[in-house]
């Protein structure tokens, strides 16, 4: 796409003078490309080693899974963000959860009522940007629980969401837990 600026200049028409036009195009996309990139990659430069910051994600992530296991509110309470703005998209219809308190009820009201989780994770994928202060991850798992006295699983349940690394620490800003269907298009 390009965007130009033409500006002319008529000088003496009446005076049979000489006609000065001035023009001048400027190219703006490559302008605004080059001051976003200069931009945007401003804090990239900064020495971090992501390896490190992808593993401590994977423990985050990791001590996720054992605190529903065991049912460790407190380690559960650690590793969400407790701020507003977060959110949790769960399993059923309506489970749109806004903000740490919405959250923590929900967590609190799925522990009261099943037991015995064990919860084997596969396919997991995370990065961290060039800044080190976020993260986002996919992974599968295998829910298994009791719930009244009658064992369930979800398999192949998809957990997917974004940390914030927040004081040093990271931790859940966003997430996601759906289950797939199988519709059969393009099968």
């Amino acid at each position: 796409m390009r965007f130009s600026l033409k500006i002319s200049y008529l000088v003496g028409k009446e005076t049979g003078t000489k006609k000065l036009i001035i023009m001048k195009t400027i190219y703006l996309f490559p302008f605004i490309f080059l001051a976003m990139l200069f931009t945007a990659c401003q804090d990239c430069d900064n020495v971090i080693n992501l390896k490190d910051e992808q593993l401590a994600v994977e423990t985050v992530l990791e001590q996720y899974i054992i605190a529903n296991e065991k049912q460790d509110f407190n380690l559960i309470q650690q590793i969400w963000s407790p701020e507003s703005d977060i959110i949790l998209y769960g399993t059923d219809t309506d489970d749109r959860l806004v903000g740490w308190i919405n959250i923590k009820n929900a967590i609190k009201d799925q522990f009261s009522q099943i037991s015995d989780t064990y919860i084997s994770v596969t396919d997991q994928y995370i990065k961290v940007n060039c800044t080190g202060n976020t993260a986002w991850f996919a992974e599968t798992l295998n829910y298994n629980f009791i719930y009244k006295e009658q064992a369930r699983k979800y398999e192949g349940m998809r957990f997917t969401g974004v940390l914030e690394k927040l004081d040093g620490k990271w931790m859940l800003v966003q997430g996601h837990l759906s289950v797939p269907a199988r519709v059969g298009i393009g099968k």
